[in-house]
């Protein structure tokens, strides 16, 4: 009886490490999560800053337009509107690779946390399965215990009897 009891101790130890290893995977999960989003609202800045570089961008496209009208007369003039353009054609470009590049992080990101968020459900359908077969198998070593006392206690029973008829005898 006191092995079982070591046994069915060790197995709780085993099943409560076990445990602890799924919450603390869960923690971090969840912490990984909160970048995750900490990251996306870092997007939603730079989109709303892209928004604003259109506008910019505008801006600078309708400068460009009036630079034009007056590089008709002078040489210099237009030599620096060729650079600004250059820079507005550059920058346009930068800006667009550099939103390709988030779309594709954002994908990835997303993806990962998908594939994150199937694995917590597996583990805790796991934990909550292991937790019922826990509970049966303490269910049935209890009935088992309670059986062995009751045998125990009609031993001590007809061992006193035993005793007393010899007694008598």
């Amino acid at each position: 009886m006191g092995a079982d009891i070591s046994e069915m101790r060790k197995e709780l130890q085993s099943r409560d490490s076990l445990w602890r290893r799924i919450q603390l995977e869960c923690q971090q999960l969840h912490t990984e999560l909160l970048k995750i989003k900490e990251y996306k609202d870092m997007q939603e800045i730079q989109i709303k800053h892209q928004s604003s570089c259109v506008q910019l961008t505008e801006q600078l496209e309708n400068k460009n337009t009036e630079l034009l009208l007056f590089a008709e007369s002078q040489e210099h003039q237009e030599e620096d509107l060729n650079k600004i353009r250059n820079h507005v054609y550059r920058e346009e470009q930068s800006h667009c690779s550099e939103k390709e590049r988030m779309k594709t992080e954002i994908s990835d990101l997303t993806e990962e946390l998908h594939q994150k968020e199937i694995t917590i459900a597996t583990i805790m359908e796991k934990a909550s399965l292991l937790e019922r077969r826990l509970k049966m198998e303490l269910e049935t070593k209890h009935k088992f215990l309670t059986k062995q006392q009751l045998l125990e206690f009609h031993y001590q029973v007809i061992k006193s009897e035993n005793t007393h008829l010899k007694e008598m005898v």
